[in-house]
């Protein structure tokens, strides 16, 4: 794609569990980068159904058919994992404008911490905008078996099984 220095992204997240809209936007960034580094994180604040090595291995996964792609976790800011993985920008979906007001607050925020590293939106095609993980969660935990519409086949296998060990 770039002549010289390979243009590397970093696409964080909890991905909790990751939807068809994750691999959207995984397959859109590598339009734009050579490389993407789909970065699962460990301490996201919240509580995850899955662990970080079950996300990581969803997200491997699902986008194993996809060049340029890897799968990392990280446990430090996202602006210091980005600058140890020699990555110029992050790259975030925006689904609604409800999105927008914290996604704007954490890229000033990175821009303080880190000047060099621009953070890039991308928007899901139209038939994954409404997806989020929670709604799935809620889906998968009310009884919703079939959710191949809106996750990849690894993670739904996963979203049922996890369900029925927590016996929802």
């Amino acid at each position: 794609m770039s002549k010289g220095r390979e243009r590397v992204a970093i696409y964080p997240g909890s991905f909790d569990p990751p939807t068809f809209g994750h691999v959207d936007l995984v397959e859109r960034a590598l339009h734009v980068f050579d490389r993407l580094i789909v970065a699962v994180a460990r301490n996201v604040g919240k509580d995850c159904l899955f662990t970080a090595e079950e996300r990581v291995d969803m997200l491997k996964q699902s986008t194993s058919d996809i060049e340029g792609v890897e799968v990392d976790s990280f446990d430090s800011l996202t602006v210091e994992y980005a600058k140890a993985r020699n990555a110029t920008a992050i790259v975030r979906g925006l689904r609604a404008v409800s999105d927008f007001e914290y996604e704007f607050q954490m890229a000033l925020m990175n821009r303080k911490l880190a000047p060099s590293i621009e953070t890039i939106y991308l928007m899901p095609k139209d038939t994954h905008i409404f997806l989020s993980s929670s709604l799935i969660k809620e889906i998968a935990m009310f009884g919703g078996r079939d959710l191949s519409k809106f996750v990849p086949p690894p993670v739904e296998r996963m979203l049922v099984e996890k369900f029925r060990k927590v016996g929802s």
